[in-house]
């Protein structure tokens, strides 16, 4: 089975890598030396990353959003909120995941997400739920999300399991 968790930093690194390559490649009309420098640093990411230094690719790209912003560059990629950030690497990691892990680890971990979506679904429109008990849901939501994101499918189960019971408990399940 392939590291996940290498794959999850690669789309990461591959996903910003394709975003500042874009960016770099239009014309903007804005200052070409920064923008020289915002290519060559681009650069030394990509060979940071080639090398399996991803640390040191992602200081090269943190900087690039610095300098782009120091030097108020108008059309510079800006740096995605978390969620955002998350959400775009798990398209790349998909595209990527679909071509490595084994069809049964696929099948067994799309089955999770989708016991998972609609457990969560019927338990965030449950009335009569508490703000305690609403912020377990996203919490439990938040674990299995993240083991199905790193191909964990006991882990991803786990919660699940704690997700349906808290489902029961709610009356939302029956059991």
């Amino acid at each position: 089975m392939p590291d996940v968790y290498g794959v999850v930093l690669d789309a990461e690194l591959g996903k910003a890598f394709d975003v500042w390559s874009s960016y770099l490649d239009a014309r903007t009309g804005e200052d070409e030396q920064v923008r020289s420098r915002l290519r060559s640093m681009l650069e030394s990411a990509r060979e940071q990353a080639a090398e399996g230094e991803h640390a040191a690719a992602q200081r090269w790209l943190a900087d690039m959003y610095d300098e782009a912003r120091e030097f108020a560059l108008p059309w510079a990629p800006t740096l995605p909120r978390p969620c955002e950030a998350d959400r775009q690497t798990r398209d790349y990691v998909k595209d990527t995941l679909s071509r490595t892990l084994p069809l049964e680890l696929r099948d067994r971990l799309d089955t999770i997400a989708l016991f998972l979506s609609v457990t969560g679904r019927r338990l965030q429109q449950a009335t009569g739920v508490d703000a305690a008990t609403r912020q377990d849901i996203f919490y439990l939501m938040g674990r299995a999300t993240l083991a199905l994101d790193l191909a964990h499918p006991a882990a991803a189960q786990r919660e699940l399991d704690r997700l349906t019971a808290l489902a029961r408990r709610c009356g939302v399940e029956r059991a």
